[in-house]
């Protein structure tokens, strides 16, 4: 048995880029997961009169509504980036380390742009 002392603490670990990437593609396809019910809902909301869409038409002028749906479409920008990234690499295109450590800061960027674009459009 090695003497050597083992670090439990996940926090002190720098992980590469393409570590995080595949972390918060889990992460943001859970949110998603969490968020569907919610815009189903909605969208029922709206089916059922003119009243109720309404209604959450004024819920979508809502600023903390706007966050977020705008925190919703960042996650779905990087689960889709990320997905084709993975894609990508599972066909064996792009799986040398310079290369996803190249795809990954593309996801981040890419995620970013997008984001952005449609938090000036939302506001």
């Amino acid at each position: 048995m090695s003497k050597r002392p083992i670090n439990l603490n996940l926090l002190t670990i720098r992980f590469p880029m393409t570590a995080i990437v595949s972390i918060l593609h889990r992460l943001s396809g859970f949110l998603l997961f969490l968020a569907i019910p919610v815009f189903l809902m909605l969208m029922t909301l709206t089916l059922q009169s003119p009243e109720a869409f309404f209604t959450v038409h004024v819920c979508f002028e809502h600023p903390l509504m706007k966050l977020f749906l705008l925190g919703f479409l960042a996650a779905l920008f990087y689960h889709l980036f990320a997905g084709i990234r993975h894609l990508f690499m599972d066909a064996g295109v792009a799986d040398t380390l310079k290369s996803a450590q190249w795809t990954a800061g593309f996801v981040m960027v890419a995620t970013l742009v997008l984001t952005s674009l449609m938090g000036i459009y939302l506001w």
